[in-house]
């Protein structure tokens, strides 16, 4: 992928609780397949729109750092867990924003089933004015399949924006969205904790370096 032109970041949230290796190979497909310059992993503080993390911010945080800490291109951010109150995603964008300046090309990465939500966010509209949006989806999707399954109002905003290159990201600073085929691995946070609380093993799941730590912290249990 060339790397010419104005850099592209890429802005990967979620509560991440655990982190595992479906989220891991996303960023890992995504970063390399676009030219991303670096992937940062934002976890949810309190998030608005699904049940609060089982974990704390500050293990949820410690997860990311332990299982992300030995590729370059990852890069922790904890600014969502130490906000007070819910998390919006629009307040770490518009932040992330004015850090970065206008030369630096942001791009949120979401999944198909965050994606069809985004009319449910806290001034979604807004986020087509601050940054690109990456959907990552499985192979073969196609755009026809995810804009049957958007909101009409969502579908409208949209119907624009689509792009079939990832070099077009790089030429216009925001309101950009690009489908990216990635590997999605069949794995579930949700299925993660279950295991973890019965004591069955989550090897090869989740990186063992993150594994170890739930153990010492005793968490999910």
């Amino acid at each position: 992928m060339s790397n010419s032109g104005s850099p592209l970041v890429g802005i990967f949230g979620g509560t991440f609780d655990p982190i595992h290796y479906g989220h891991l190979r996303i960023a890992e497909e995504i970063v390399e397949t676009v030219g991303l310059q670096k992937m940062y992993f934002v976890p949810a503080g309190m998030p608005r729109l699904r049940h609060s993390p089982a974990a704390s911010p500050k293990h949820r945080v410690e997860i990311v750092r332990l299982a992300i800490q030995k590729n370059p291109a990852f890069v922790l951010d904890d600014r969502e867990i130490y906000r007070d109150g819910v998390s919006y995603s629009i307040d770490s964008v518009r932040e992330f924003k004015q850090e970065f300046g206008e030369e630096v090309r942001l791009c949120l990465v979401l999944g198909v089933d965050a994606f069809i939500k985004l009319s449910k966010w806290n001034n979604w509209k807004e986020l087509f004015n601050l940054c690109h949006f990456i959907i990552s989806t499985r192979p073969g999707y196609i755009l026809t399949s995810i804009n049957e399954l958007l909101p009409k109002e969502l579908r409208e905003e949209c119907s624009q924006r689509w792009v079939s290159s990832a070099e077009s990201l790089r030429k216009d600073t925001s309101g950009l969205i690009f489908i990216a085929s990635t590997t999605m691995l069949d794995i579930s946070a949700t299925s993660i904790r279950a295991d973890i609380s019965v004591g069955r093993s989550v090897r090869y799941l989740v990186p063992d370096i993150a594994i170890n730590y739930i153990s010492a912290n005793k968490l999910y249990l």
